[in-house]
C-alpha cells in the first residue's frame, strides 16, 4: 500500500474526504433548494427552470454522476470512520456521560443513513419512475410544477419530506462545523462562529425545504 493510500485511509485522511465531499454536498443542497423555491413563482417559472436543466443534455448526466460519486464517497467514508472508532474502543464505556459531544454528533451515522434512504426515495418519486401522462406538456417536457403540486397534496408524502428535512438539519448542524475542523479551518477562536454557522445554515435549509411541501399541503400554492 502506497504512502498516499495509507494517508487517505487513515482517520485524518478519511476526515479530510468527509470534509471535502460534505462541503460539495452542502453547496448542492443550497443550490437545489434555491431552484426548487421557484415553485412559489408559479408554473411557468418552475417549468422554465426545469427545462433549462434538461437542456444541458449530456452535461446534466455528467453532473449527476459526479454528484453520485461525491455522495458515495461521503457515505463510505462515514461508515469507515464509524467502524474505525468502534474498533479503537471495542468495549463501550460503562456509563457514557458526553461532556462536549451533542446529540447531533452522536447520531451522525444514523441520520446520514436515513438521508441515504430518503435520497433513493426522492429520486424514485421525482426523477426515475414513469410520470403520469397527464403531467406531460405539449413540447414533451414534464410539467414539473404540476408534479410537485400533485406529489405534496398527499399528506403521507409531505410528512415524509418534512421528517427527512429535519434529519438533514440535524446532520448539518454538526456536519458543517465538523467540515471546517476536518479541513483544518477551525482555529479555537473561530469554533463558536463555525458552530453557529452550522446551526444557522441548517435552520435556513430546513425552513426553506419544508416550506414547499407544507405550502402545497395547506393550499397556499397550487390550489
Amino acid at each position: 500500500m502506497s504512502g498516499f493510500t495509507r494517508g487517505l485511509t487513515s482517520s485524518v485522511g478519511l476526515k479530510f474526504l468527509m470534509g471535502i465531499t460534505g462541503g460539495l454536498l452542502v453547496l448542492f443542497v443550497i443550490g437545489h433548494m434555491l431552484g426548487n423555491l421557484q415553485v412559489f413563482l408559479g408554473r411557468e417559472q418552475l417549468n422554465a427552470y426545469a427545462a433549462k436543466l434538461q437542456g444541458l443534455g449530456g452535461l446534466l448526466w455528467v453532473i449527476r454522476l459526479g454528484l453520485f460519486a461525491v455522495f458515495a464517497v461521503h457515505v463510505l467514508t462515514g461508515i469507515a470512520l464509524t467502524l474505525k472508532n468502534r474498533a479503537a474502543r471495542p468495549i463501550p464505556y460503562a456509563g457514557l456521560q458526553p461532556l462536549e459531544s451533542t446529540v447531533f454528533s452522536r447520531t451522525m451515522i444514523w441520520s446520514g443513513l436515513a438521508l441515504l434512504a430518503f435520497v433513493v426515495y426522492h429520486l424514485l418519486h421525482f426523477t426515475i419512475l414513469p410520470k403520469d401522462p397527464a403531467l406531460l406538456l405539449e413540447d414533451g417536457h414534464v410539467d414539473v410544477y404540476g408534479m410537485v403540486i400533485a406529489g405534496f397534496q398527499d399528506p403521507a408524502v409531505t410528512i415524509s419530506y418534512v421528517v427527512a428535512m429535519l434529519l438533514l438539519g440535524a446532520h448539518l448542524a454538526h456536519g458543517i462545523a465538523s467540515m471546517f475542523q476536518s479541513l483544518g479551518w477551525n482555529a479555537p477562536k473561530y469554533e463558536t462562529l463555525t458552530n453557529r454557522l452550522g446551526l444557522g445554515l441548517a435552520a435556513v435549509l430546513v425552513l426553506g425545504n419544508v416550506s414547499m411541501p407544507l405550502s402545497v399541503l395547506f393550499g397556499l400554492i397550487g390550489g
